[in-house]
């Protein structure tokens, strides 16, 4: 009859129940309320998604008023210069028209970064507020002994 070989004695002395004890794992934090905060984080990147979706469209919007504004302003700025009889007037209004142009320009510019700026204040507002939270929250989760 074959005996069976002999367990190695690092196995035979070996306590799994031991093992795991002498980890000292962390208890782990109420699963509901890990997933209560995972929802709200995602309840506010949803909001913070909207908000700079709704600036984008603003944005969008302001610019299309300003296109149409600028075409507007265009044809009859073509048909001033053409009523200029003489080659001096002609160039004192061109010139007129361009500084006007360049004015505008800039306004409309610094309208539409401010519209940016504001859309996407908001949003990171929205996400640092949260983000703050759920650090409150997950250190008192894990803080939390489980029985």
């Amino acid at each position: 009859m074959a005996t069976s070989p002999a367990k190695p004695p690092l196995l035979t002395e070996f306590d799994p129940a031991k093992f795991l004890a002498e980890l000292k794992i962390p208890a782990m934090p109420d699963v509901e309320a890990v997933l209560d905060t995972h929802k709200r984080n995602l309840s506010a990147l949803t909001e913070a998604n909207r908000v700079a979706l709704e600036g984008a469209q603003a944005v969008a919007r302001r610019h299309m008023e300003i296109m149409q504004s600028t075409m507007t302003e265009l044809s009859e700025t073509l048909k001033d210069l053409s009523t200029s009889t003489t080659p001096a007037s002609r160039a004192a209004k061109h010139a007129e028209l361009l500084k006007q142009a360049f004015e505008t320009s800039v306004a409309n510019s610094r309208e539409l970064g401010d519209l940016i700026h504001k859309s996407n204040t908001e949003a990171l507002n929205k996400l640092n507020a949260r983000f703050s939270e759920a650090m409150s929250e997950m250190k008192t989760l894990f803080g939390k002994k489980t029985a």
